[in-house]
């Protein structure tokens, strides 16, 4: 079963291309320990909300940019053997911080480790993003599971391409930003890393409008009020 890494980042909107040219050196060296793909999404469409968002996730500021990015490895057992030589390869120049340093405020970013709970359809190299992040109540796992599933075919339906749901393993708090703070979650409560894949950002906001149109039956099984969500493009993808 895969599993997945996900972050999000406030990058310097004018450090975009320096950003990605240290991802794609960076990035390369996940890609050699094993993992089978790697995305890196620049906020496109990704509006403020009144309690959450993704700019206050990452406390971004008005001259950054929100970067939604994940890594997917073909199982857990892979991804934390690798972790575990992480001295190892971190000895590798393209992830020495002097020859390849960091263009954001690394302290800001949030980063965790999830466990697949629903992946549905092919992504494809380039694809436009929607990328979502929620508090979920443990109790209430299957009843998102149930949900999502069920909107699966509707998303289909209007051109989604892949649509995945994921949910908090390992997921550690931070000293300054975390996933569970970006949602406000709750004791008894998980955080949820979810996107969904588009051939394209026109397909994106027909599907958008057409599913805003639907009448579902029932309570979401979470707070939609803590839900963060933005649209993103593949600045990287390998």
């Amino acid at each position: 079963m895969s599993y997945f890494d996900g972050f999000v980042i406030a990058v310097p909107t004018a450090n975009r291309q320096q950003f990605t040219d240290h991802a794609n050196q960076a990035d390369a060296v996940f890609k050699e320990q094993g993992a089978t793909r790697i995305v890196e999404a620049w906020g496109d469409d990704v509006p403020k909300g009144k309690v959450t968002d993704f700019q206050g996730a990452v406390q971004a500021k008005d001259d950054e940019t929100v970067l939604f990015s994940w890594i997917e490895w073909p199982d857990k057992a892979t991804r934390d053997e690798v972790m575990a030589r992480v001295e190892e390869w971190m000895k590798d120049p393209r992830m020495d911080p002097e020859k390849n340093p960091m263009p954001f405020d690394g302290k800001r970013m949030i980063y965790g480790g999830f466990a697949p709970l629903l992946e549905e359809g092919e992504g494809r190299p380039g694809s436009y993003v929607d990328g979502f992040i929620m508090a979920v109540p443990d109790a209430r796992k299957d009843a998102y599971h149930d949900m999502a599933a069920g909107a699966w075919p509707l998303f289909k339906e209007f051109g989604a391409l892949r649509l995945v749901e994921t949910w908090a393993d390992d997921v550690p708090d931070g000293k300054v930003t975390d996933f569970r703070r970006a949602v406000k979650a709750e004791a008894g409560e998980q955080v949820v890393f979810s996107f969904i894949e588009w051939p394209d950002k026109e397909t994106r906001d027909a599907g958008q409008k057409k599913m805003m149109q639907q009448d579902f039956d029932g309570e979401m099984p979470f707070d939609g009020k803590r839900m963060v969500m933005g649209g993103f493009c593949p600045i990287v993808d390998l």
